[in-house]
């Protein structure tokens, strides 16, 4: 397998640690003392972008490495780097204004549905071919 895959899913936990350190900084920045999760809209829009971040995260890493096996690395690691795009553009647009964050929302969420219907057709294709179905 190429290691394109392996690239991108470094990329993608380096963007999400990226998102945990600007919270960090919000937090310094607008002294927000733990545990405290409000006070600051800056500093919630900091800690928002960290968590949808995550939430994507979890679907993106299976759907993305079923992809790239089920389908094909290259494309795999093409529509993930898009994913890594996206992400990263939402997390500037919300970082801006909340309202800036819907271009990489979609962009992010268009690879993510590229991802799991392609390794669930992958899937079916490969449970067809052995026999099983």
């Amino acid at each position: 397998m190429s290691v394109l895959p392996s690239l991108i899913t470094v990329l993608a936990l380096i963007l999400y640690f990226v998102t945990i350190v600007n919270v960090g900084r919000a937090r310094a920045k607008y002294q927000i003392q733990p545990p405290q999760m409000t006070g600051n809209p800056n500093f919630e829009c900091a800690v928002r972008v960290q968590q949808n971040t995550l939430e994507q995260l979890i679907i993106f890493l299976p759907a993305f490495w079923l992809f790239c096996l089920y389908v094909s690395p290259l494309w795999g690691a093409g529509v993930g780097a898009l994913w890594v795009v996206g992400r990263a553009l939402y997390a500037w647009g919300y970082y801006q204004a909340p309202e800036k964050r819907a271009p990489g929302f979609a962009i992010g969420s268009l690879s993510m549905m590229i991802l799991l219907l392609g390794s669930l057709v992958g899937i079916i294709l490969k449970l067809l071919d052995s026999g099983l179905f």
